[in-house]
């Protein structure tokens, strides 16, 4: 009987109606309903009280408007194991994930850059002195903790030790073929610095330092120190914690 009376009404038979859309009208309440109280949640609550998962979805909520990113965001943690890995995995991959397209790639992989110009924004605003290897650390290792290849920083200070600039002079492994002192001296000279900070990271390794970061930070000491611009410390930033030449009483050529 329904088929009949369903067959006169919409003018085809039932086997040939269309598939549902992906996203029903009632589909379409519950997951608005979700995303509003997720978002109410980061308001009341703020973001500290998420799942990794969670903030994944939600950051999914404005590159995908109508799709249920809850599994798309479970997907990307169970596949890359956390947070951090999803924001530092290539963008290539991701665009490549059901469910990604190219917005949501660029959205997730251009984070941690943002992330870094945030913070050295901020702490470039503070205007702070970094006189003593704590204040150095708080510095530079947002900068470099988040980097997946390895970069090497030179931060020019004046004579009261504030932050004049901050380059990043070398991508690549840090040894003398890829740290070119003379390209380090020119963008110190550049701001006229009277005292300089290196920094670089290990992204895969520890921050204890190479043989060739000694030869290395010796080398670039006796440089300065011949320009009569002092060297206050050399920083490794590394998944398992921080090294400061300062701290331990390494800086030598006249540098600490």
């Amino acid at each position: 009987m329904f088929d009949q009376i369903a067959d006169k009404v919409f003018h085809v038979k039932p086997s040939t109606l269309p598939s549902p859309s992906p996203l029903l009208p009632a589909d379409v309440s519950i997951h608005v309903g979700h995303r509003r109280r997720l978002l109410n949640r980061l308001v009341n609550e703020g973001i500290d009280s998420f799942h990794d998962h969670e903030i994944i979805e939600l950051l999914l909520f404005f590159s995908i408007p109508r799709r249920d990113t809850n599994k798309i965001a479970h997907h990307l943690i169970n596949r890359y194991g956390s947070l951090s890995n999803v924001l530092d995995a290539d963008f290539a991959l991701l665009k490549q994930e059901h469910g990604i397209g190219d917005n949501s790639a660029y959205l997730l992989s251009s984070l941690p850059s943002i992330f870094r110009r945030y913070s050295l924004d901020k702490l470039n605003k503070s205007n702070k002195p970094l006189n003593d290897p704590d204040s150095s650390l708080n510095f530079v290792q947002p900068i470099l903790a988040t980097r997946t290849e390895e970069v090497f920083l030179l931060l020019s200070l004046d004579n009261q030790c504030r932050v004049i600039s901050s380059n990043i002079v070398s991508e690549g492994t840090v040894n003398e073929a890829f740290v070119y002192p003379r390209h380090v001296v020119k963008e110190a000279l550049k701001v006229n610095a009277s005292n300089v900070i290196f920094a670089h990271n290990h992204p895969s390794g520890k921050s204890t330092p190479s043989k060739a970061d000694l030869k290395l930070t010796d080398r670039l000491i006796a440089i300065f120190h011949a320009m009569d611009i002092k060297v206050l410390d050399h920083i490794i930033v590394a998944r398992d914690g921080c090294f400061s030449f300062a701290r331990e009483g390494i800086l030598r050529a006249g540098g600490g």
